[in-house]
Formats: structure tokens, C-alpha cells, sequence
């Protein structure tokens, strides 16, 4: 299993380098950093503007394989670069990064482990009305995309609030910086609660129609007959045997899943005003900010393979066959 591990790791670096790499030449070719200089009042002059372009590696007249070749290098090093305005954008990538992981993990941890639980409890209670209440609410969910449900629960939770007189769940922001202590650290999990569920919903909804079906093909099978006919317990052999098997599948969409997590998250983030890596993004897209929006997609990238190493973990903890291999 060590060799089919460490396979997959310097798989997933390459994945990196290479996705970073188209990042950074779409980013470089299609944004235009210059228009935040052109048009001021009073006119910069071009010779200037060109000097500062050069000094962020930004200019667009510099042969676009030379800035990629200085961006890489800087990366190898660990140095982003700077932002459109002289910024650092490894202090501001610090910043963010861990607003960012906050959601990503919880909601994704939190979207697998119920899902899961919620599909396996459909598959063995079949067409009765926790099944079919599971199942309705799940395609509910995922037929709702997430800006819209993080709006609505952005809004339900303002009206309980006020109808309340009182603040029980914060709506926006990430903490109140005039607390301290465990007072601010209950406060940062009160802020955390909307933008968890508004991601971790349709992961949930995902996981358990996967699960129930995955489960349901398993709970037929002869292995687990024999399971039960040997004398063990029926929910021994559902959680011993059957769900261990069923849960391969599911561990194989992990990865996928943290991407569609990482895309709702920008969302998310711009909606509960949470300035993480997908706020970010959108601000550097909107700025013309080559390095800034090559260092999120380095970010994701990075995000998206460390779960498809999880996921092969899994697979291989799952299933014997892989660790021989």
C-alpha cells in the first residue's frame, strides 16, 4: 500500500504544478492589470506605469513566457508575488487561508459523515417515510444552488433575530473583534454555524443518495446473507460488512465533492461577508490581479488533490484489494 500511496502523492504534485501553471498563462493572458493605472486623474505617465508593472511582474508588454517563468520561480521559492498595488500576496494568502479552511473542512467533513449516516439509514429503511422524507429533501437541496440558499438562510435568520430582540445567530462576518477570550472564541463559532450549513447541505444531499444507492446494492449481496446466517447481529453485519463495503464508492467522490466545496465557498464567503480565499478571488478577478487569482487557484488545486489523497487513504483503509497492490 506504501508504493501505491506515494505513487498517488507525486501524482497529485504534478496535478498541482500543471493546474497552477495553465492558472497563472489564462490569468496573465486575458487580464489586464494596466487598466487600474490608465484613466487616473491627473494621467500617469506610461513610462511609469510600465516601471511599476515591470516591478510586480505585471506587465503585459514583457513576453508572457519571461513573467511565467519569474512567477514560477518565486513560487518554487515560496513567493506569490505581489498584488496589483504592491501588496504581498503571501501576507494576504496568510490571511486568508484560514478562514477559508474553517469552512472547507467542517462543511465537507460534516457534508460526508451525515450524508453517509443519512444514506445508509434510507437504504436499510426502504420506501418507508424516513426514506422517502430523506430522499425528497435531498433532491430539494441540490436542486437549490448555494448563493441562493445561503441568501435564504441569510434572511430567515435575520427575521428570528429580530423577531427575537435578540441576536441568537450572527449572519455576516467572521467574529466581533471587541470580544476576547472565550467570550470571542464562543462568537467565532456562533459566526461559523450559517456559512457551515449553507455548504454542507448539499453535501449532504449528495453523500446520501450515493450512499442509500451504494447500500442498497450491497445489503443483496451473499457476503452479508452469510454474515447473519453465521449468527452475528443484523446491525453488526449492516456496519461491519455491508457499510464498509458501500462506503468505497463515496470515498471516490470525496475528492470531487471538496471541488464543488470550494465553488459554493466563494459564494458563501461573498454572501456572510467571510474574507477568505473565494471572497478573494472575486475580488482579484474583478481587480486584474494575475498573481492573486494564480495563487487562489494554487490554493484549490492544492485543496482538491490533498482530498484525493484522502480519498485514496480511504480506499485503501476500505479495500484489502488496494493494499496489496
Amino acid at each position: 500500500m506504501g508504493k501505491y500511496l506515494l505513487r498517488r502523492l507525486a501524482i497529485n504534485v504534478i496535478l498541482v504544478a500543471i493546474a497552477a501553471s495553465l492558472a497563472y498563462m489564462l490569468a496573465a493572458t486575458t487580464m489586464n492589470p494596466r487598466a487600474a493605472y490608465e484613466g487616473r486623474q491627473p494621467p500617469v505617465a506610461e513610462e511609469v506605469i510600465d516601471a511599476t508593472l515591470d516591478a510586480y511582474n505585471l506587465n503585459d508588454k514583457t513576453p508572457l513566457l519571461q513573467r511565467y517563468a519569474t512567477w514560477a520561480s518565486g513560487v518554487v521559492t515560496g513567493d506569490f508575488g505581489k498584488t496589483w498595488n504592491g501588496g504581498s500576496v503571501n501576507a494576504e494568502m496568510g490571511r486568508r487561508v484560514m478562514v477559508s479552511l474553517r469552512l472547507l473542512l467542517i462543511g465537507t467533513l460534516l457534508g460526508f459523515a451525515l450524508g453517509v449516516v443519512l444514506g445508509a439509514v434510507s437504504a436499510v429503511r426502504q420506501y418507508k417515510p424516513s426514506d422517502r422524507l430523506i430522499g425528497v429533501s435531498s433532491f430539494v437541496i441540490m436542486a437549490i444552488p448555494v448563493f441562493v440558499l445561503a441568501t435564504l438562510l441569510a434572511i430567515g435568520t435575520y427575521n428570528l433575530n429580530r423577531a427575537l430582540g435578540f441576536t441568537l445567530i450572527e449572519y455576516t462576518g467572521e467574529y466581533n473583534p471587541r470580544l476576547s477570550g472565550w467570550d470571542q472564541f464562543l462568537n467565532r463559532i456562533n459566526h461559523l454555524i450559517l456559512p457551515t450549513i449553507s455548504l454542507s447541505l448539499g453535501a449532504i444531499a449528495f453523500y446520501s443518495r450515493i450512499q442509500r444507492n451504494m447500500m442498497l446494492d450491497v445489503l443483496g449481496q451473499d457476503f452479508v446473507r452469510t454474515a447473519m446466517a453465521k449468527g452475528l447481529r443484523r446491525r453488526t453485519a449492516l456496519t461491519k460488512h455491508a457499510l464498509r463495503t458501500a462506503l468505497i464508492p463515496s470515498a471516490t467522490y470525496f475528492a470531487f465533492a471538496f471541488g464543488t466545496m470550494f465553488t459554493g465557498a466563494t459564494f458563501t464567503e461573498k454572501i456572510f461577508s467571510w474574507h477568505g480565499m473565494g471572497a478573494w478571488l472575486v475580488d482579484s478577478i474583478n481587480q486584474n490581479d494575475v498573481n492573486s487569482v494564480a495563487a487562489v487557484t494554487f490554493f484549490a488545486a492544492v485543496c482538491i488533490l490533498a482530498a484525493s489523497f484522502l480519498s485514496d487513504l480511504l480506499v485503501a483503509a476500505l479495500d484489502p484489494r488496494v493494499r496489496v497492490s
